[in-house]
């Protein structure tokens, strides 16, 4: 009998509503099929002004959160007829919602995300698990990342050092060193300023494998001050997003310097790539096992970003996750699929040691 679960993940990019249904038998994970719908542009627009701005009304963010809940569940309801699948047969749908806000450190700490769940169980008749951050948040973690948890479950290999890259518009690790705790958490940007610089000079929604970046010359000076920010110094566990890596914060950088655009989104993949090296050369391995870095997500399909990776880390063998069997596509939704499945089973889903937490505990709220 299949134990059937759908994933829903919409990113910091908000290139699309990504969504998997998966198999999942005692914890072992089977996709079976995914897609992915386009985001709205109304509705895409609106969100960047907000995460970018950080100013709304309670009457345009309530209607914001209500626009996005129908839109996850039409997408679902189009997935399951398009794939003729009975929604009887979904045990639950695990939805992360779109995070507008993040803020994981100071006196009040806090994090949101949009997309009414009540809608999402109710227009699809599924349960919905969403919320999944915020029980990790109120025993002192961050709340994110939250995927290692999943990494750890269906990519841990006891005779190979791995680390898990997702680049999604924000980069995070999942460090899986055979003996050693995990630990994981969000090294700086991955396409979010590489997707807003394009997006302001050329009007597009991104760089088609990185064409526009090959035609321009990284400007070292440039990348010494993007490199100069705080956060590239804090110690794990720690995350980041849209909040600090904005375009405001990008022309901030650029005062004073009289660049041409593709030398700047050139320097901003240089930014990806490095502050990743930095990070994966932090690490504690001290064994002779071989050593994997498996990407995925939109920054896997960027050819600029997987060369500069290749050369920065000649210890690595650089792969996709699509090299060990799962989509990197898919792997957020997927994860979030795994993170239902945890929370309709009472299993605590995740790890104090990756998101600062004082234990591990059950996420998610249930909705039916």
């Amino acid at each position: 009998m299949q134990n059937l679960y759908i994933g829903v993940m919409s990113g910091t990019s908000m290139d699309g509503i990504d969504i998997a249904l998966v198999d999942i038998k005692a914890g072992k994970v089977t996709s079976i099929i995914s897609d992915c719908y386009p985001m709205p542009n109304s509705i895409k627009q609106q969100l960047l002004t907000l995460c970018d701005t950080n100013q709304t009304t309670l009457q345009d963010l309530g209607q914001l959160d209500h626009q996005l809940g129908l839109l996850f569940a039409n997408s679902i309801n189009q997935f399951l007829q398009n794939n003729h699948i009975n929604k009887n047969q979904i045990k639950a749908i695990g939805c992360h919602g779109q995070t507008i806000y993040h803020q994981p450190t100071g006196n009040n700490p806090f994090t949101m995300q949009i997309g009414d769940a009540n809608i999402i169980a109710a227009k699809t008749g599924i349960i919905t698990i969403a919320d999944f951050r915020r029980k990790d948040m109120a025993y002192g973690g961050q709340g994110a990342p939250l995927v290692p948890a999943f990494h750890k479950a269906v990519l841990q290999d006891p005779h190979i050092n791995r680390v898990i890259l997702n680049i999604g518009g924000i980069s995070n690790i999942s460090v899986l060193i055979p003996n050693q705790t995990v630990i994981g958490y969000d090294t700086g940007p991955g396409n979010v300023l590489l997707d807003g610089w394009i997006n302001e000079n050329l009007n597009q929604s991104y760089d088609k494998d990185a064409m526009w970046a090959k035609t321009g010359h990284i400007q070292q000076n440039l990348l010494n001050k993007l490199l100069d920010e705080a956060y590239f110094k804090l110690p794990a566990p720690k995350s980041t997003g849209r909040e600090l890596f904005n375009l405001p914060w990008l022309h901030k950088k650029l005062t004073g310097m009289n660049l041409k655009a593709q030398d700047v989104q050139a320097t901003l993949v240089a930014l990806t790539a490095v502050s990743i090296k930095h990070e994966i050369e932090k690490l504690p391995i001290s064994n002779n096992l071989p050593c994997e870095l498996l990407v995925c997500g939109g920054g896997a399909k960027n050819p600029l970003i997987m060369q500069r990776l290749s050369t920065l880390l000649p210890n690595w063998a650089v792969l996709t996750t699509n090299d060990k069997g799962i989509n990197g596509d898919d792997m957020e939704a997927i994860a979030f699929a795994w993170l239902a499945y945890c929370r309709i089973n009472h299993i605590p889903s995740n790890i104090p040691e990756v998101t600062g937490a004082s234990q591990a505990v059950c996420l998610g709220v249930l909705y039916q």
